[in-house]
């Protein structure tokens, strides 16, 4: 073979990887092609997602928001359980296409994967004995607080200069309140309000102290460098601010007529227009 020859092999060859990856890079052409958008959400963390006890099918606010985003982007949504831990890198390693499961923004987050403009505020809230003297989360700095493992909630408390006991579901961290393991837990304002609820009847009695541990804008979670997805992503986000589906879920599953009676105050917002506390 002459060195001509070789050379343009070579080329030809180069060119078909440049072809191939560019045919692999746009992660939205992947998506609309097979007109399905894999979705993460929560494994078992009601209200957002967790198996109906009859059906066993899917079901709360994250598992229908990922229906109404794919029918916003034309497209059926396939739900897939994920724990805690695994959001980041099931969307990182491209084994969804996107998370929705309760997802707050982060330094580490952020270096990872890329985030939708937020559609909610969360809180990190903190439940203790209804007979523990202390009213402030600084009360409680130093003290053991149990959370789910991998989550917010578990950098919140280490934030507070607390000692983190984590688990990998809430319904364990909950027990380590009720058997002295630790001395509060910290959630999602949604799961302490059930929770402090439950424990009137169920167990040691348990309140909510009224300052957040923190703040978190909670979007939606895709993998970097997917410029298409996202701008596809928030443009199906606004779309369904201005038809008002996302303040129909929130009623439905969050609001004043459910358990957790909350309102939603936030709308679908630039990250860059928001003021918090950036969690490491």
């Amino acid at each position: 073979m002459s060195t001509r020859t070789a050379f343009r092999l070579t080329a030809i060859g180069a060119c078909l990887c440049v072809v191939s990856f560019l045919a692999h890079a746009d992660q939205w052409s992947d998506i609309s092609q097979r007109k399905e958008l894999r979705c993460g959400t929560f494994a078992d963390v009601p209200p957002f997602a967790a198996p109906d006890p009859k059906t066993r099918e899917m079901v709360g606010h994250d598992v229908d928001l990922c229906n109404a985003l794919a029918k916003e982007l034309g497209l059926t949504a396939k739900v897939t359980p994920l724990s805690v831990e695994a959001r980041v890198p099931e969307v990182k390693l491209g084994r969804v296409d996107v998370t929705i499961a309760n997802l707050a923004y982060t330094k580490s987050r952020g270096e990872q994967i890329q985030f939708s403009d937020p559609y909610y505020v969360a809180k990190e809230m903190l439940a203790v004995k209804a007979s523990d003297p202390g009213t402030a989360k600084a009360d409680f700095k130093g003290k053991r607080l149990s959370s789910t493992k991998g989550s917010t909630s578990e950098l919140s408390i280490k934030m507070n200069g607390s000692e983190p006991v984590t688990f990998q579901d809430t319904g364990s961290a909950f027990m380590a309140v009720q058997q002295n393991k630790s001395v509060g837990m910290v959630a999602n304002t949604m799961t302490i309000t059930k929770l402090v609820n439950q424990s009137k009847t169920e167990g040691v009695a348990l309140k909510m102290i009224k300052d957040p541990m923190v703040l978190q804008p909670v979007g939606i979670g895709m993998k970097k460098d997917e410029p298409v997805l996202l701008s596809k992503v928030n443009a199906a986000l606004y779309a369904l601010e201005k038809s008002g589906e996302l303040d129909k879920l929130w009623a439905k599953w969050l609001g004043p007529n459910t358990e957790y009676k909350m309102v939603r105050e936030e709308k679908v917002t630039p990250l860059a227009d928001l003021k918090f506390e950036l969690l490491p």
